[in-house]
């Protein structure tokens, strides 16, 4: 299973068997497709997360938008879960100029992104929808259940198809299943967390310029 890599390999999860039944991790919650790759880019960045405490404690999330993926895990850099997303539309990792003041409608489908970047967000009000989970409140982009008030869109359908290819579909907002929502982002970013999304078109040095010094220090160690 991916998720059983990717899991090993990103949190470093001593060996359950070496544990006490009580301080034994869940299993992952995993809601990929089966046998979907997970890219060495979210693994490493995720193993940096941890080793670094860049988050200093707080649970966070690694998501790829050109894979479609979302990996949740806890403060301790343990994984919870894995599921497919819905992004933003457009590509690009910038969001543009004024949005957060437009009404969805009046989005421009060309400024219809998904920003690329560490994100510190976190539950707090909106205008039109309530209690939600802001990942940058500043550009308005949020994650939330799947959003169905648009039946041409077809996001339930795209959420469940085995390809990301037609999971952007979004106003820049992230959308994940109800269920994933419900057991594993909502009770993970209670009190907050910290949001990395990668990149569609921008460097990772510009993303995320210590994790790429980090990356090219260890290239340089590296015995040849």
């Amino acid at each position: 299973m991916t998720l059983v890599f990717a899991g090993s390999a990103l949190a470093r999860a001593q060996d359950p068997a070496e544990q006490p039944a009580e301080q034994q991790p869940a299993a992952p919650n995993d809601q990929l497709p089966p046998d979907q790759a997970v890219s060495d880019t979210v693994i490493q960045l995720a193993g940096w997360i941890k080793a670094s405490r860049d988050t200093e404690g707080y649970p966070f999330a690694v998501m790829d938008k050109t894979a479609a993926q979302i990996f949740v895990f806890d403060g301790k850099g343990r994984l919870l879960g894995a599921a497919p997303g819905l992004f933003g539309s457009a590509v690009g990792d910038h969001s543009a100029p004024g949005v957060a003041g437009l009404a969805l409608k009046e989005i421009p489908g060309r400024d219809r992104t998904t920003p690329a970047g560490r994100f510190i967000g976190g539950y707090g009000p909106s205008l039109d929808a309530g209690r939600v989970l802001w990942v940058d409140y500043d550009t308005a982009v949020s994650i939330h259940p799947t959003a169905t008030g648009v039946p041409a869109e077809k996001r339930v359908e795209r959420l469940a198809s085995p390809s990301p290819d037609d999971n952007r579909v979004t106003h820049g907002c992230i959308n994940v299943n109800p269920d994933f929502y419900a057991r594993i982002i909502q009770p993970t970013f209670e009190k907050g967390g910290v949001f990395y999304i990668l990149p569609d078109k921008q460097s990772l040095a510009e993303t995320f310029p210590d994790f790429a010094q980090s990356r090219g220090a260890e290239q340089r160690t590296a015995p040849r």
